[in-house]
């Protein structure tokens, strides 16, 4: 369309094997790649809590064969892969790779659930720690927040609630930076009309979550123009993406 060239076509909520994705780095690389539109994606694997009950029940299904989150002690290993594959993603297809996290709060009663992604994380965040400390240590390390998928669903489904962070909108929306507007096939429209900066994302797990919503953000391609962007949340649009188009 006329006036969209500038804008950038990402996706900030990727997840991968390292976690509880179908495909390696390697491979969403491509597939994102591969399409010749996508300008920018963000790798954010879960931290979960040491007693997530969720992912403890998937390790057992899998017999310890899959981890379903980044351990610390793997963390640094995380961010070398997401480099190496970075590297090769803007030279093989001129496309951003920014690391980051899902750190991921399950409970039992999920009144307490958030799931909170940090963007150009550069060190380990606990996920055994108030959603607050959380978001205070992401502002530390200078990266950004996302409060993802934070309010009820208008389908209804058989999944835990992550609607704390919007439920104590009053004390924590000063800490988050971006609120999901849009995550897969769902909108979440009073994120943006309490004019909280937001952003859409396809919370990626399997290759057909590639069609669904996503950001244009008209700004430099580098993470501090990123950044920038999407803490002013001036240029930003959502737009779904279907079968290699988009439409706005």
């Amino acid at each position: 369309m006329p006036g969209y060239e500038p804008f950038l076509l990402c996706d900030f909520h990727v997840h991968t094997q390292w976690s509880d994705g179908r495909l390696t780095v390697a491979e969403v690389v491509d597939l994102y790649g591969a399409t010749g539109k996508f300008d920018v994606i963000a790798i954010t694997d879960h931290i979960l809590m040491k007693k997530d009950l969720l992912a403890r029940a998937g390790r057992i299904a899998t017999l310890g064969r899959r981890a379903y989150g980044v351990r610390q002690e793997h963390f640094e290993a995380y961010l070398e892969d997401i480099e190496m594959q970075g590297k090769r993603a803007l030279k093989q297809y001129g496309m951003l790779v920014i690391p980051g996290a899902e750190v991921t709060q399950n409970r039992l009663r999920g009144r307490k659930n958030s799931h909170i992604i940090a963007l150009g994380i550069t060190d380990y965040i606990s996920a055994d720690q108030t959603a607050d400390e959380i978001l205070r240590a992401i502002r530390r390390q200078g990266a950004l927040s996302i409060a993802c998928h934070p309010h009820h669903r208008t389908t209804r489904r058989i999944e835990i609630s992550t609607c704390y962070l919007w439920d104590n909108r009053k004390e924590l929306a000063p800490l988050v930076d971006v609120w999901e507007a849009a995550n897969r096939d769902d909108l979440f429209s009073v994120t943006s009309l309490k004019h909280y900066p937001y952003v859409a994302n396809s919370d990626f797990h399997k290759a057909k979550h590639l069609y669904s919503w996503k950001t244009l953000l008209r700004c430099e391609k580098q993470w501090p123009a990123i950044a920038d962007a999407l803490r002013k949340n001036v240029d930003v649009a959502l737009t779904l993406y279907r079968n290699g188009s988009w439409a706005a």
